[in-house]
């Protein structure tokens, strides 16, 4: 390193840095994956290896008797995700369009009643009694998409932000002198224009949608509308009863060993992977979104 000047031996620092901070942070997972193709017995007897002596399909074995309603879960919430997503951005960048508009004369106030929303809620028992009686959202999809999830004021000033820091003032004035109106400027102008935030409000409601179960243990009761979260909690609860109840027996008496802790695994595993393909094809607008959107305006 003796003939590197100042610059490129501090890139070489920061890469050798961030090397090593990337592959603590995949060790977490390279152990997951590992963990859920472990025999159950090995699991117990020596721990969580990255080399385990004994592997086994057992975990998965189990899920694929499972697949018709793993796959029919996964469906609902890939749509729940999809529609619940899409809806959240269009909420939050028109909502912060206004709020990011000098010329409009009550912006603060928008700008209050959201920031309100940070502070303050009805609580859970009022929310409840509002989606279910007035709503009447119960066991159906509408309860996996709107309590909660819709929108939040996190992402609405982060948007907001964007529009004020990196759209200027004049892009709305020649606009305006071209005949469009307020619509035809969001439309075509502001929205095309905030793509990075876009992206990151994307990926934000997309996780917040994608590892929801709490919507529906309040509002559902029918299986068929549970999402992959939910349903993978419901396999584990009834392997646990399985487990800790009376044991499973086979035809000759002999007790069957469930898969319990690998099964952990693979169920984990399976629930982030989606999320894990996505990411890195986000990430790019994902950065400048949030470091633009998070400057205080």
């Amino acid at each position: 390193m003796t003939g590197m000047t100042d610059e490129k031996k501090f890139r070489f620092a920061a890469t050798l840095i961030l090397a090593v901070v990337g592959i603590v942070a995949l060790f977490p997972m390279v152990l997951l994956v590992v963990a859920s193709f472990t025999d159950e017995n090995e699991l117990i007897v020596h721990g969580y290896q990255i080399l385990p002596k004994k592997l086994s399909l057992e975990a998965y074995t189990y899920m694929w008797k499972q697949a018709p309603t793993i796959v029919r879960a996964y469906l609902v919430t890939i749509g729940t995700t999809a529609v619940g997503t899409s809806l959240s951005v269009l909420l939050t960048t028109s909502i912060a369009y206004p709020m990011a508009r000098r010329c409009f004369k009550y912006r603060n106030v928008l700008s209050f009643f959201v920031y309100f929303t940070m502070l303050f809620n009805g609580g859970l028992v009022p929310q409840y009694i509002m989606w279910t009686t007035f709503f009447h959202i119960r066991d159906t999809y509408a309860a996996l998409i709107f309590p909660n999830l819709l929108m939040t004021a996190f992402n609405v000033f982060l948007v907001r932000n964007y529009y004020t820091n990196s759209l200027p003032e004049e892009l709305y004035e020649a606009a305006q002198l071209d005949g469009a109106s307020e619509f035809g400027i969001f439309s075509k102008v502001v929205f095309p224009l905030a793509k990075p935030v876009v992206a990151t409000i994307s990926l934000f409601s997309g996780l917040a949608y994608w590892n929801s179960w709490t919507n529906a243990l309040y509002y559902v009761r029918d299986p068929k509308y549970f999402g992959i979260q939910n349903l993978l909690m419901r396999i584990m609860k009834n392997i646990e009863y399985l487990r800790t109840g009376a044991a499973e027996m086979t035809a000759e008496g002999a007790a069957v060993t469930l898969p319990g802790n690998s099964i952990r695994m693979a169920l984990a595993f399976v629930g982030v992977l989606p999320i894990l393909i996505i990411y890195p094809m986000l990430q790019k607008y994902f950065i400048k979104g949030v470091v633009v959107g998070a400057v205080k305006g």
